[in-house]
């Protein structure tokens, strides 16, 4: 047997629970929500990382969709609320594949039942506006976690890839932060400014997650995340979540894809834009300069990192497909997972360590945060507060 027939017999029994797919986003991009146009119960290679066959072939056994909007959008909420929308739409047309899951204990029954269940996290704190009533009316209606910032600040929290604002946290943004835990949201601390990620967990009492980020240690770029806070995951029960886009990942491609970026800005698209014509200027410019090219041993590299400073116990898998314009070697696409399994055991990585890694850490910190909630909305009920009566 092979070290890759190894990873799929692993991946059989404890499948991979990804933190952190932008497939609605494309969805909407592409074809806004027109899901005849991109069925994905057929291949989508073409137009998408993700599909159903893919899903099946990578071993994943949880997702949880971003339902993520651009910060920059001025009607935030109505846009987020449509991108929850599209998940449901997803759940309602694939109900033999996808499984709907809000708790720990519906990712084990989706399991046990050979489904991918499927959650919802919201990236970024502008999709609440500024309203701890919007914060809970996502978690009504699914989302599980919220990721504080983008790539922009927020009025109550700094941003990785922003000029400082609030410092990290402000009070009111600390009070998101309890109202979260009240809910038994996950704070999700990929995006965020290291100040922030500090501040959070002073703040917060239930694990904390880093749906896609990687080892600042390994790749300095500032969407990654400190080995001080790394250290910190131990005592606060959180899980990090490596992310496999090559701009975090591989230095090379941190000074190529400000390059990159740049030249998008100039032929007047946004940096993250992935439709056919922004991916047509991607294209030119990589015939000029080259991108430097990551691999499945460079996402290795930086989850054999962070398992040294935080333990395995607090480590997971966020690729971020079709949330990327560029890919790792071997990570293509949502089918690659073995091969980052299979990179692992030939690392020495145990399969009872691989075990946590791909889905056991995940389903322990839904269902920590579940066990906080139930404690807290036992003795307070819902804040009402503002960012007006907090931050003045």
């Amino acid at each position: 047997m092979t070290t890759l027939d190894e990873a799929r017999e692993l991946l059989r029994e404890f499948p991979v629970a990804d933190g952190h797919n932008d497939l609605p986003w494309a969805l909407r991009e592409q074809v806004r929500y027109d899901l005849d146009a991109r069925d994905i119960a057929a291949p989508q290679g073409a137009h998408l990382h993700t599909d159903l066959p893919r899903l099946r072939e990578g071993g994943v056994g949880a997702q949880f969709w971003s339902v993520y909007v651009r910060s920059d959008l001025p009607d935030a909420v109505p846009a987020t609320l449509e991108q929850i929308d599209c998940v449901r739409q997803l759940l309602a047309r694939y109900p033999k594949v996808l499984a709907p899951a809000l708790t720990a204990g519906d990712m084990e029954t989706a399991r046990a039942e050979g489904r991918i269940a499927s959650l919802m996290g919201a990236e970024g704190g502008h999709s609440i506006a500024n309203s701890l009533a919007t914060l809970r009316s996502l978690y009504a209606l699914g989302v599980r976690y919220l990721t504080l910032t983008h790539n922009d600040n927020v009025a109550w929290a700094d941003s990785a890839t922003d000029a400082p604002g609030v410092g990290g946290l402000s009070a009111f943004g600390r009070e998101v932060v309890r109202e979260m835990n009240r809910e038994g949201m996950l704070v999700d601390l990929s995006h965020v400014a290291a100040t922030t990620m500090r501040d959070a967990l002073d703040t917060t009492a239930a694990p904390v997650i880093f749906s896609h980020s990687s080892a600042r240690a390994v790749c300095d770029h500032p969407r990654n995340i400190p080995d001080d806070v790394l250290e910190r995951l131990p005592a606060n029960g959180g899980v990090a979540m490596v992310t496999f886009v090559p701009k975090f990942v591989l230095q090379a491609a941190v000074d190529w894809t400000a390059e990159a970026d740049e030249n998008m800005r100039a032929h007047g698209f946004h940096h993250l834009d992935t439709t056919a014509e922004a991916m047509q200027v991607h294209r030119a410019f990589e015939e000029r300069h080259p991108r430097p090219v990551a691999t499945v041993a460079t996402v290795a590299d930086h989850l054999d990192h962070m398992r040294e400073v935080a333990g395995v116990d607090h480590l997971g898998i966020g690729g971020d497909y079709d949330g990327t314009a560029f890919t790792p070697q071997g990570l293509d696409d949502v089918s690659g997972y073995p091969n980052l399994v299979a990179e692992l055991l030939d690392r020495g990585w145990s399969k009872s360590d691989l075990a946590k890694l791909t889905w056991r850490n995940a389903v322990r910190v839904l269902g920590a945060a579940e066990d906080v909630s139930r404690d807290l909305q036992a003795t307070r009920g819902p804040s009402n507060a503002t960012i007006d009566s907090l931050d003045g």
